[in-house]
């Protein structure tokens, strides 16, 4: 279902995943299976504050329009139910398939109470569905890898076929250490430790939620290289939750990164010298789907950031996620980057959809509201070049000169997010920031796509080689869109605007 069909809450998103009346934050157990996206999450079913923790279960066909239901993998007396990943277990080495039905498996961490007789420690469990996701029953067994630690947790699991051997893979961190511990299984029950990465590059916070996985470089079967990704809270580029990525090689036992710039605790003076997958101040515990058609590498993550999530001015609901996005690794000025680009047909959560375009024009200094271009939910496409003006781009979500501010400087080499007068900021005092990102013109020319909705903006700048996402909180009469300029005019070669209503 749509946001739009289920609430009139100001904030509640319309191109963007978010749940009624409850709490949500990390996506789990993402995987395609017999023809739906399935995105479980951390939820907390009975609020709006974390607590609880359970994974809440939606599905779609098209990774825009989503279907909700029933709390898959429930906590109870004696553990909350973290992050994790499932697997189709298509030759039922599990064991847990019935009938000729192969079972899907959750890998997920127990966060273990009192009643349990193992508090305060973190360990990795199994669930089980032969119904295709929705339902699970708990292995009576748990936890199956369980280090006695209080820190050990969101394992992401998937099949390594290579020299090494056919068998299960699992990463999971130890949040306090920076680090990723890989393990190997025949049979998801039993696992043998394999390697440990970190810590490396940014330790400014905890590691959470990591993914691992191989990707063509330059679409090139011949030249794969594998993606380690970990997500850490504090320490992001521009505060706050962030997640950072390291390009290299995994031999089935031992990921080796060939884009380390810090071996061991971070320099705080390289920050900006890391690979992010995300600069803004909300995309966080991003994973990546398994099993997706084409073998194509779609991520998504929790739009939000710790700093401030228990103060958002939502009324009954908590965070949603961010686009879809389907990922590739390319050769950008000699380096191997990943490329982010939105994923869907955003038309399907519209009831109508219209069209704006300006031809080629001059942006004097100051700021100029574009007439006619006026909206709350929006795709921006623009392309501008650099004239005499130290700074440029657009005002979104605007009223008069006020509103979110998306700018290149390009002297600087920096894309620009300033939200300080976005709108509702004051619920803590994080919230109100200029965040930056490095960006590189290509042939002198700069091109931004900006998703534009009710409580959020992501930018993919470059045709995705850079990414901003930010939540912000305007007012409903804030709907202009501006053009601005400082310190002298610059050149719009284009803009469109895909408006859903």
């Amino acid at each position: 279902m749509t946001a739009a069909a289920t609430t009139t809450d100001t904030f509640r998103p319309a191109l963007h995943y978010s749940t009624g009346g409850t709490w949500i934050n990390d996506p789990n157990g993402l995987i395609f299976h017999d023809g739906a996206y399935h995105l479980y999450y951390q939820n907390n079913p009975f609020g709006s504050e974390h607590a609880n923790l359970s994974w809440g279960h939606a599905t779609s066909t098209d990774l825009v329009s989503w279907t909700d239901h029933p709390v898959a993998i429930a906590c109870d007396e004696h553990e909350d139910i973290f992050s994790g990943s499932i697997v189709f277990d298509r030759e039922d080495t599990s064991g847990f398939g019935k009938d000729g039905t192969a079972p899907l498996v959750a890998i997920y961490t127990s966060a273990f109470k009192p009643a349990s007789g193992l508090e305060g420690i973190q360990a990795q469990s199994l669930a089980y569905s032969l119904d295709g996701g929705y339902t699970w029953t708990k292995y009576a067994e748990n936890p199956v890898l369980d280090r006695r630690s209080a820190d050990f947790r969101d394992p992401k699991v998937f099949r390594y076929e290579g020299d090494a051997g056919s068998y299960w893979v699992m990463a999971a961190v130890e949040a306090q250490d920076f680090q990723v511990l890989l393990y190997k299984s025949l049979d998801l029950r039993n696992w043998e430790y394999l390697s440990t990465f970190g810590p490396a590059n940014a330790t400014g916070g905890i590691w959470e939620c990591p993914d691992l996985f191989p990707m063509a470089v330059d679409g090139d079967p011949e030249d794969v290289k594998w993606v380690l990704t970990v997500n850490l809270n504090p320490g992001g580029p521009n505060g706050g939750s962030a997640g950072q990525y390291f390009v290299g090689d995994f031999d089935g036992v031992t990921f080796t990164s060939a884009t380390t710039v810090t071996d061991g605790l971070q320099d705080p003076d390289r920050l900006g010298e890391y690979q992010w997958l995300d600069w803004g101040r909300d995309y966080y515990a991003a994973v990546s789907f398994s099993d997706a058609p084409e073998g194509r590498r779609l991520m998504i993550a929790w739009m939000n950031n710790w700093q401030y999530v228990n103060g958002l001015p939502t009324a009954s609901w908590r965070s949603p996620m961010s686009l879809v996005r389907e990922l590739t690794l390319q050769t950008i000025d000699g380096e191997t980057r990943l490329v982010q680009t939105p994923v869907g047909d955003w038309a399907a959560v519209s009831d109508s959809v219209s069209n704006f375009s300006l031809p080629e024009t001059t942006i004097p200094e100051g700021t100029t509201i574009i007439d006619g271009a006026a909206g709350v939910v929006q795709r921006i496409d623009v392309t501008l070049t650099p004239g005499t003006a130290e700074e440029f781009g657009l005002v979104v979500r605007g009223e008069g000169a006020l509103g979110t501010r998306i700018g290149v400087r390009p002297t600087e080499a920096t894309l620009v997010i300033d939200r300080r007068d976005s709108g509702q900021t004051d619920f803590h005092d994080a919230f109100a920031s200029i965040d930056t990102a490095p960006i590189r013109s290509a042939d002198g020319v700069y091109q931004l796509t900006l998703f534009v909705d009710r409580c959020s903006v992501e930018v993919f700048a470059q045709g995705g080689q850079v990414t901003m996402t930010e939540l912000i909180f305007p007012s409903l009469t804030s709907n202009d869109v501006s053009l601005y300029a400082v310190g002298g005019s610059t050149t719009l070669n284009s803009l469109h605007i895909t408006q859903y209503a």
